[in-house]
């Protein structure tokens, strides 16, 4: 028999394999049917088009118009975009001219970080109520530990899960779309097959064979450049690398050759890992026009300094580590550091590490983009020991 989960009031029940049903308990359609519904515990959350979808939450006026985070103007970019909009091709960080030549109809909001991340707190305080094991990636998308030793919800994962997202939709005026399977890497795949307000499931006996269709670019992990070079040895889907045995894999494509074995197999080792520790604080900005003089790219680097030091102090860190980024007018980012004596929160000291790796970059050559950050991360009480300020 297979499982039905009612997606209206989380009944489950029995039913004949391959027949559509109406829920035994309230008479509802909705629902997500699977085999292996009962023995399932990972789950992957991920909020619908998140910073569209708060802002027509909270604008009625523009719930039926096709939506715009982003900042306008000749380097604006896409941040996210409503499903609206997304229908004439938009995306996330297309640039804001061609999302418009699109769509030119679009609204375009600015987006608003401090609003979205009192929104994401309130949702991760429901997943807060079904587990006490959950692993935040974004603002938007948090992987879930349901199994028995953090699930804290009655009846399967499953049920949970619904509930969740009903009081989700319910409590904050979003959508999820959830991804539930054995391990990480399956429940991210199962989030993405019904946006919006999906609930895919992704078993342990069909992965293998739901994997083979898929291009390599879909495994985590896998970005463009690794495809391309994937593709070129002849291998375009995950099928072809399903072809090969472990000792090939790590042959091949080294250390991250053993974690690969495993995803294209459908296994994933990872555990969900709450409150990863913090591993840099930076910030940056891309500039409306090529900028090669040295003052202009001084003066946004001091002021990007002084955007870290609030954030470290925010975050009680401080780091150690300063880090310079550009990136050139055709694209190329390069990064540049240097070491501290000691970690720090001044943006004085951060602001001089940084200048010093500019004046060797800043030699003529046009930058759209500038960032400085530090790395490192440690606890604010290591910050600047007075002794290296006091001249004795």
């Amino acid at each position: 028999m297979t499982l039905r989960l009612c997606r209206a009031c989380t009944h489950v029940e029995d039913v004949p394999p391959g027949r559509t049903v109406s829920c035994g308990a309230c008479g509802a359609a909705p629902a997500v049917v699977h085999e292996e519904l009962d023995t399932l515990d990972i789950a992957h959350i991920d909020c619908d088009a998140f910073y569209a979808s708060v802002e027509k939450r909270d604008d009625p006026a523009i719930r039926d118009k096709p939506l715009i985070v982003g900042h306008p103007g000749g380097r604006g970019v896409v941040t996210t975009a409503c499903y609206l909009a997304r229908r004439f091709g938009i995306r996330s960080a297309m640039p804001m001219f061609k999302a418009l030549d699109a769509c030119p109809h679009a609204v375009v909001i600015p987006p608003n970080m401090a609003k979205y991340k009192v929104v994401s707190r309130d949702i991760r305080a429901i997943f807060g109520d079904i587990s006490d094991c959950i692993e935040p990636v974004s603002l938007d998308e948090a992987y879930l530990d349901l199994t028995p030793a953090h699930h804290r919800g009655d009846g399967l994962p499953a049920q949970s899960l619904a509930n969740a997202a009903a009081r989700i939709e319910r409590e904050i005026g979003i959508t999820v779309s959830v991804g539930l399977a054995a391990n990480k890497f399956l429940a991210k795949l199962a989030s993405d097959l019904q946006k919006p307000k999906g609930f895919s499931v992704l078993g342990r006996a069909e992965a293998r064979d739901f994997l083979a269709g898929l291009p390599v670019g879909k495994i985590h992990g896998v970005g463009k450049a690794t495809a391309d070079r994937m593709a070129a040895l002849g291998f375009e889907l995950v099928s072809d690398l399903q072809a090969l045995g472990e000792r090939d894999f790590v042959a091949r494509f080294g250390r991250f050759g053993e974690r690969l074995f495993q995803f294209v197999n459908g296994e994933d080792s990872r555990a969900v890992t709450p409150d990863r520790p913090t591993k840099s604080v930076s910030a940056e900005n891309t500039f409306r026009r090529d900028t090669a003089r040295y003052d202009d790219l001084a003066t946004e680097l001091r002021d990007l300094a002084g955007q870290v030091e609030n954030r470290l102090k925010r975050s009680g860190l401080a780091g150690r580590t300063i880090v310079l980024k550009l990136k050139t007018h055709d694209f190329k980012i390069m990064t540049r550091n240097r070491q501290l004596q000691a970690p720090t929160q001044r943006a004085d000291l951060i602001y001089a590490a940084a200048e010093l790796l500019l004046r060797k970059e800043a030699t003529g050559r046009a930058f759209r983009l500038i960032g400085v950050g530090v790395a490192d991360v440690t606890e604010s009480a290591m910050a600047d020991p007075p002794d290296l300020f006091s001249g004795g």
